[in-house]
């Protein structure tokens, strides 16, 4: 609290000392010995400072002492990193410079200078440095930043305490910008030593015009430049100020009925803002309205429509809030100024010429009271009478009594009473009546047709009656025989009557009748009536018999009963003929005495005697009225009705056709009087249910619906039906039509070569047509689907193909088609086994399969057969039975279709013991058949043969060949070729490295070529004396095309064809066998072929479809795998049945092979790979340059 009266001047000192420029010269009263000295200084938390100390004597030693403690002579002072000296030692300059300064700096200081040879020990005086810590934070209570809502006029306590500071900070709090006066403050200690805080208390005592303003608390410190501050914003809430009604016009209060009312009330001030309400009378009518923050307004508009009733209402608006401690209220009186709403005349405007009318004028209640006179046309009558009394809503009620004489000439004059008032000056207010002055009419005539004339029935009259003056209108009432002419009521009831309306012209008034004559109007008397006067007339009307009837003497008629009728003409004029007739036969009828008829006509009757049959039920008898004077005949009938047992008509159907699945209607044609009561239907001596089934129904009329029909609902139906007079029964047939199935087909037939077999079709259907049955053959090829030489038959349900002699190529599927119109067809599929012997696969009298003698490999023998039915295959060595239960043999068999094969794999080839002569025997109970392999040693391969062109243009050619035996290793192809006459070999690579065709590119046009063909593998080329398989080969000129050119034919080498450069043959040979520019890619398999060892064309098919690649035997290496050892496998016994497929694996063998019916060899065009058939022992093989092929293989084992 000492540092509190500190001033700005210290402050300045502070900034010249921490900017360097605080070294002034010294006063008089330094010390001995020093020539600089500080005095006390005061420095901000933060700033740097430096304490002067100038020694006179250079050479001592000089340190300072902090509250006692030594900082030692280095000017670095180790351990205070803040803390250096600065200054010229030489010039005797220690001064102590402090960075940053802090609290823990607020310490005495003194500068020692050691005893030296120069000078004596030294201190100097204690220099106190004073820190100054500003106050960091103020806490203000309520939060700071907040708002805080208080009470407008009462008292808050606010509470703000200061942060650490030295020395502690002044705290004043400012409301809306003023200092508040009432404050306590309270120093504490701070969390350090020297350091405190102020805590300060304001009570607060806000305002309405405080809302929004800051309630602000500021600290000030000497260590502050501009004192820190935190607040609060106050959010005061006070009552609004009152309400004001803003009454639209001058006089307030005063309006008028009708009048749409809008009227504002506007409270200002406030928080929260004014709730507004209208009452009326003190009942709630508005509790909407709004507000306007930027204004501080609130407004609530109430919109009426001023109604009489409202005079004197008091309108109430008040206005209130949260806070406010009553209700604000500002009220306005109505005053309501109103016509009245309706005039009333009492009394009849009609009377008798020269009579008195007596009349009232009373008007409903207004305000203010309103004045009455009275109008005849454009004359005004005085009133006899006039009273004015209060009425409703504080108004006035006006009546006005009126008396005067009714004359003729004021017939038909309005009659006005009239209000008016200075106060409705726009508006007039009226009542009105027409006055009706009675007098009575002059004349009255009728007009129309001549009496005594006479009118035909149906004829249209008109009578018009007329009438001159009179009032009221006269009422023209027409009367028939002193009965009033009404028109019909129901609509449904013929208008023969029509009666119009009266009408006027002038004084003249009218009424017409129009009548549509009927017999009742003959002879009436029809009179016009106007009050005391009468008209009248009377017609003579002509009409055929108004009612014809026939009488029966008996109702139940049957067969062989006698009926007498009588037909009754009632009325008619003039007198009718009766006649007789049934269904247009005429009958004799005798008459009957007359009587009396009405209308004052004419009546007749006449009877007629029947004998009945069922035939005549339904039958009408008819009576015929005739009139000759009107040419008009009225006839009637009366319709037998004979009751008879029920009687099959002869359009009764019997025989009833439907589809199977389909739907079917059995028809009924029956007759009885009365109708069939039942129909009951039987079938197969089972009753069908008269209510229904799922498949049937019995129809209204008897007949029987059946729907899904089958084949078994096939069959007689009988029909019996009963009526009150008897039964009878019908029987009628259902004929189910539906689609043939197959009942017996067998599958398969079998037949031996040559031999004549029957394929039987059975089927069920109905109907059974001749020519239903049809065959097909199902093959690709259309020779396949041919019936040549095979006879149809067909009998009945049954179908048969007859094959007189079978043949191979009649083998296959049949289908049995059987149509009777009925959808679907039937179709059956049947398959003709034909048998036949045994037929091995013979591509040339020996095969040749090659692997190493070394006992590690294995070599497979791949017997191959036809037959039917399936082959047994057995294996010799030399002739010699083989003994499968040898380890080293494995054989599989496989059958599919007519296809067989056998499959010998012997494991661990030994030359000595498996180098030999094996036979396969193929044989089933029809025969036998066999052929021999030789197993051979791995060697070089055999040269290719067919080498033909089989394109040519003037630079290149395409060739062709077939490969020989491979030797057992994968061999690839090379093309040696030269130009005739130029020195010379060129080389070519075959690409792929098993294609067995090349394009020979880069040649020159009109050139000979000499061609050779060779084949290599890792023992070596095909080792031929010529090298190779040569062809000549001449190119077109560019003139020419391929086919002019001399070569047009594809040409094959000749043995005369050889090469007479045997010298360089060899040396080219050894380059052609280092070729190794090609690499098996994996995509076709490479292993041993099967050649011929004769001079035949050998025969080769690939097996790359279905033979499994075996794991690679020791002396095949593992070419193309250069980076990994080669690893030698162990005993193979267990490789040998792992390294095959399961037997579903070759079933795309069989799926490929297809052979004629008379070519017993396999035909080549069918297989894409010219390679042996027993590949499989070297196919892991890859091409290899001659150094990596193992040591064992390189030469023959044997």
């Amino acid at each position: 609290m000492a540092l509190r009266p500190l001033t700005r001047a210290p402050l300045l000192l502070l900034g010249l000392l921490a900017t360097g420029l605080a070294q002034l010269p010294l006063p008089a009263s330094v010390p001995r010995g020093f020539w600089a000295l500080s005095k006390n200084l005061t420095a901000v938390e933060g700033a740097s400072v430096q304490l002067q100390c100038g020694v006179s004597a250079p050479g001592s030693a000089v340190q300072w002492a902090k509250d006692g403690l030594l900082l030692g002579p280095d000017p670095r002072i180790p351990g205070f990193p803040r803390y250096r000296l600065e200054g010229d030692p030489t010039r005797g300059e220690f001064h102590l410079h402090i960075e940053a300064c802090d609290l823990s700096d607020d310490a005495e200081y003194e500068c020692q200078v050691s005893r030296s040879e120069t000078g004596p020990e030294l201190v100097s005086p204690r220099v106190i440095l004073s820190i100054l810590v500003p106050p960091k934070v103020l806490q203000l209570t309520p939060e700071a930043g907040s708002t805080v809502t208080w009470v407008a006029g009462q008292e808050y306590e606010v509470t703000c305490v200061s942060g650490d500071a030295k020395p502690a900070p002044d705290i004043t709090f400012l409301q809306s910008g003023q200092t508040i006066s009432d404050i306590s403050a309270t120093v504490n200690e701070g969390s350090q030593e020297k350091l405190c805080t102020t805590e300060a208390t304001a009570r607060v005592t806000p305002q309405g015009s405080d809302n929004g303003q800051l309630l602000v608390c500021e600290g000030s410190s000497p260590a502050l430049d501009t004192p820190i501050q935190v607040s609060v914003t106050m959010n005061v809430l006070f009552p609004p100020g009152p309400p004001v009604i803003e009454w639209p016009g001058l006089e307030e209060g005063h309006v008028r009925a009708g009048q749409s009312l809008e009227l504002p009330c506007v409270a200002r001030g406030g928080n929260p803002l004014a709730t507004l309400q209208w009452l009326k009378n003190g009942q709630p009518v508005s509790t909407a309205w709004g507000t306007e923050h930027t204004q501080a307004v609130a407004r609530s508009v109430l919109v009426m429509i001023v109604r009489p009733e409202d005079h004197g209402a008091r309108l109430s608006c008040e206005a209130q809030n949260s806070v406010s401690t009553g209700t604000q209220e500002r009220s306005v009186t109505l005053q309501v100024t109103f016509p009245p709403s309706a005039i009333t005349i009492l009394g009849s405007a009609s009377q008798s010429e020269n009579k008195n009318v007596t009349l009232s004028c009373v008007t409903k209640s207004s305000r203010p009271r309103v004045l009455l006179r009275w109008w005849l046309g454009w004359r005004q009558l005085l009133p006899t009478e006039e009273t004015v009394t209060d009425g409703l809503h504080g108004g006035h009620v006006t009546m006005s009594n009126l008396t005067f004489l009714a004359r003729r000439e004021d017939n038909g004059l309005t009659l006005t009473c009239e209000a008016f008032s200075e106060a409705f000056t726009k508006e007039t207010f009226k009542k009105s009546l027409t006055l009706n002055v009675k007098y009575p009419a002059q004349k009255l005539w009728i007009e129309g047709p001549p009496e005594g004339q006479s009118h035909r029935a149906g004829t249209r009259v008109r009578l018009m009656c007329l009438a001159i003056g009179g009032n009221p209108e006269p009422s023209l009432t027409w009367y028939k025989d002193s009965r009033t002419v009404t028109e019909p009521r129901l609509p449904q009831e013929p208008r023969r009557v029509q009666l119009g309306s009266l009408e006027k012209s002038g004084s003249t008034f009218s009424r017409e009748l129009v009548l549509l004559t009927g017999p009742s109007d003959n002879q009436a008397k029809f009179t016009c009536k106007a009050g005391q006067l009468s008209a009248s007339t009377t017609l003579v009307v002509q009409f055929p018999p108004t009612n014809l009837t026939i009488l029966a003497n008996a109702s139940a008629l049957r067969p062989g009963d006698a009926l007498n009728l009588t037909c009754v003409s009632i009325s008619s004029n003039p007198a009718v003929n009766l006649s007789w007739d049934q269904e247009g036969e005429r009958l004799e009828g005798v008459p009957a005495p007359p009587r009396s008829a009405p209308f004052k006509g004419s009546a007749a009757a006449k009877s007629v005697l029947l004998q009945v049959s069922s035939r005549d039920h339904g039958h009408r008898v008819t009576c015929s009225a005739h009139s000759p004077e009107l040419g008009e005949t009225v006839s009637s009938f009366y319709r037998l009705n004979v009751l008879y047992p029920p009687e099959f008509l002869g359009e009764q159907v019997l025989v009833v056709t439907a589809v199977e699945q389909g739907e079917a209607l059995l028809p009924v044609s029956v007759s009885a009087n009365p109708a069939p009561e039942a129909f009951n239907w039987t079938f197969r001596g089972y009753r069908l249910s008269p209510a229904g089934g799922p498949r049937h129904r019995i129809q209204a009329g008897g007949a029987l619906q059946l729907w899904n029909v089958t084949r078994a609902d096939d069959g007689l139906y009988q029909l019996h039906c009963q009526n009150s007079e008897g039964t009878a029964e019908a029987l009628v047939r259902l004929d189910v039509h539906y689609a043939p199935t197959i009942r017996a087909l067998q599958d398969p037939t079998e037949v031996d070569v040559g031999g004549s077999v029957d394929i039987v079709c059975t089927v069920d259907a109905n109907p059974i047509l001749p020519e239903m049955f049809s065959w097909e053959r199902l093959g690709e090829e259309e020779e396949d689907q041919s019936l040549d030489g095979m006879e149809k038959v067909s009998k009945g349900a049954t179908g048969r193909l007859r094959i007189p002699r079978a043949e191979l190529a009649q083998a296959g599927a049949y289908q049995c088609i059987a149509d009777n119109g009925v959808a679907p067809p039937a179709r059956g599929l049947v398959r003709l086994v034909v048998r036949f012997a045994p037929q091995v696969e013979h591509p040339t009298p020996l095969t040749k399969v090659a692997a190493a003698g070394d006992s590690t490999s294995s070599a497979t023998l791949h017997c191959r057969a036809r037959g039917v039915p399936n082959v047994v295959f057995t294996w010799t060595k030399n002739g010699v039975p083989l003994d499968l239960q040898d380890p080293r043999y494995t054989e599989h068999t496989y059958h599919q279709g007519g296809v067989h094969s056998s499959l010998l794999t012997i494991a661990n080839v030994s030359a000595a013991q498996d180098y030999a002569l094996f036979t396969c025997t193929a044989a089933n109970a029809l025969g036998s058949d066999h052929t021999n392999i030789q197993l051979v040693s791995i060697s070089r391969p055999d040269p290719p043969s067919g080498l033909k062109v089989v394109s040519l243009t003037p630079d290149s050619v395409g060739l062709e060949w077939k490969p020989g035996f491979d030797g057992g290793l994968p061999q690839r192809f090379h093309i040696r070729y030269e130009a005739l006459g130029t020195p010379g070999f060129h080389y070519v690579d075959v690409l792929p490295p098993q294609a067995t065709t090349f394009t020979l590119t880069g040649l020159q046009p009109a050139t000979r070529y000499r061609v050779w063909l060779l084949a290599s593998n890792a023992l070596g080329d095909s080792g031929l004396a010529d090298k190779g398989t040569q062809l000549p080969v001449t190119t077109p000129g560019l003139d020419q095309t391929s086919g002019e050119s001399d070569d047009q034919v594809p040409t094959e080498q000749t043995p005369a064809d050889i090469s007479e450069k045997t010298d360089a043959g060899s040396e080219e040979d050894r380059v052609g066998n280092e070729y190794a520019d090609s690499q098996w890619t994996g995509d076709r398999e490479t292993g041993s072929s099967t050649v011929s060892t004769s001079d035949a064309e050998p025969y080769y098919h690939s097996m790359r479809d279905f033979v499994p690649r075996l794991p690679p035997m020791p002396e095949e290496g593992f070419a193309g795998f250069e980076e990994e050892p080669v690893v030698s496998p162990g005993h193979l016994y267990d490789e040998v049945e792992r390294a095959y497929a399961p037997p579903g694996a070759w079933g795309p063998l069989y799926d490929e092979v297809h052979t004629g019916p008379r070519d017993r060899r396999w035909p080549e065009g069918k297989y894409e790979d010219p390679r042996g058939i027993y590949d499989q022992v070297a196919g892991d093989l890859d091409t290899m340059e001659p150094d990596s092929l193992p040591f064992e293989l390189r030469g023959h084992l044997v």
